[in-house]
């Protein structure tokens, strides 16, 4: 975990964050400063300032640079919305991203093809640090029951999987 141990390092020292900041863009990333600073957003100079110990990182540059350490690793924290469903109703989903009132959220998959399957994926789900969840209505009363997080159903046709993310969207606030 890139990510955190540069978080660590940061904690501990400027030398520290230096050095494992240098380690993860040349070894872990294999990347040049200048392709970091392509792929970050972050100006090229201020790259090559924090590796050289010129400048120390500010808060709001470490927290850019954690960002796309954790895209990278596919490990960023972002809201999500659960989909817990058979694999057919899992293969009608296009969009793994949706724009719901001005947000992005992305939908994660939970296939299930038994209602214990269905609840420990919801609970897994929930652990996973889903926002909300959509599911069946064979098994909503009971997820509801036993998740914290909002709960929509699916209710056919299968247009009403979009309706019931929505929903999910609009009761996770």
């Amino acid at each position: 975990m890139t990510a955190d141990e540069l978080i660590r390092a940061a904690i501990e020292s400027d030398e520290a964050f230096i050095k494992a900041f240098s380690r993860i863009i040349k070894e872990e990333l294999q990347m040049t400063a200048s392709e970091f600073s392509e792929k970050s957003g972050i100006p090229q100079s201020t790259i090559y300032k924090l590796l050289s110990g010129h400048r120390e990182p500010n808060i709001k540059t470490l927290r850019q640079i954690v960002s796309v350490l954790r895209r990278m690793e596919g490990t960023e924290k972002t809201d999500f919305i659960a989909v817990i469903a058979a694999r057919p109703v899992l293969e009608s989903i296009t969009e793994k991203k949706i724009k719901i009132q001005g947000r992005l959220l992305t939908i994660r998959e939970y296939s299930a093809t038994s209602m214990e399957d269905a609840i420990l994926a919801a609970i897994k789900a929930e652990r996973d640090g889903a926002k909300a969840a959509v599911c069946a209505p064979i098994v909503s009363t009971t997820i509801e029951k036993v998740l914290r997080i909002p709960i929509a159903t699916i209710m056919p046709p299968k247009e009403s999987l979009i309706t019931a993310i929505e929903l999910a969207a609009k009761k996770m606030g």
